[in-house]
């Protein structure tokens, strides 16, 4: 991820889109086997590498507002993900839905959450869930 220093800030996200919980940037975490295959192909899609470490095993391109996280050996499955406090324009937002208010809308709307977040604590934190198709969903926040 890079650092919330480089990030223009901007105060909220735009009420005017659709969906009633604001669950942040969007992008699609996938489980590759090999990393330079992977890279290589979505690079001849247009994608541009902007974070991560291949020493590390994951990459993270971006191709417009578009993200993508090459993942090697770190998880089974691809992971749909959302990021609390960022756009996909990779703005941070000023004021965001914390993401231990968006388990507790999970909970309230009867989605079992998988791993938690602390709700005694503030800043970082993630939760999981799975749909009802076996797809595992990440609500990772960074700030």
């Amino acid at each position: 991820m890079t650092d919330d220093w480089q990030l223009p800030t901007v105060p909220a996200a735009d009420a005017s889109l659709p969906g009633s919980l604001e669950l942040g940037a969007f992008s699609l975490s996938l489980a590759v086997a090999d990393l330079d295959a992977s890279r290589a192909f979505y690079e001849g899609l247009g994608f541009e590498v902007t974070g991560g470490d291949a020493a590390q095993d994951y990459l993270i391109l971006k191709n417009g507002e578009t993200t993508i996280g090459l993942f090697h050996g770190m998880f089974e499955r691809n992971i749909l993900t959302f990021s609390p406090g960022l756009t996909n324009r990779m703005e941070r937002l000023e004021s965001f839905t914390d993401v231990r208010r968006i388990q507790q809308h999970a909970d309230e709307a009867g989605l079992a959450v998988s791993d938690r977040a602390d709700p005694s604590t503030t800043g970082p934190a993630s939760i999981m869930l799975t749909d009802p198709d076996g797809n595992p969903v990440l609500v990772d926040q960074f700030f």
